[in-house]
């Protein structure tokens, strides 16, 4: 199965979790206190983070959360934009190497 994966940069997670959550219909399934947020549903991987290096609200990259992905992979379409492929537990695997605290399992 596939969802689509959507990085967003923001400069303030907690009021992108309170509209974020309002807009998907669910709370986030893993969250990093003023830096980082994850909310999967059952078409869509979204996350946000703060990021220093970009506008807010802009995009980071792309992706496919794909069960199916043998490993992470990653690279760049015609238009410069960034596409992800990896499983849900690759991502966790990379939240928890970034912020070990979240202790995140993709199980949400």
């Amino acid at each position: 199965m596939k969802k689509l994966h959507i990085a967003i940069s923001t400069d303030n997670v907690e009021e992108t979790i309170a509209d974020y959550s309002a807009r998907l219909g669910v709370q986030p399934c893993s969250f990093i206190q003023g830096e980082y947020a994850l909310w999967r549903t059952e078409s869509l991987n979204v996350s946000v983070r703060h990021d220093p290096d970009c506008k807010a609200g802009s995009l980071r990259h792309l992706g496919w959360e794909d069960s199916a992905a043998p490993e992470f992979s990653q690279n760049t379409d015609v238009n410069g934009i960034v596409w992800e492929r990896f499983t849900a537990q690759h991502q966790a695997d990379e939240i928890n190497e970034i912020w070990p605290e979240a202790n995140y399992k993709p199980e949400c």
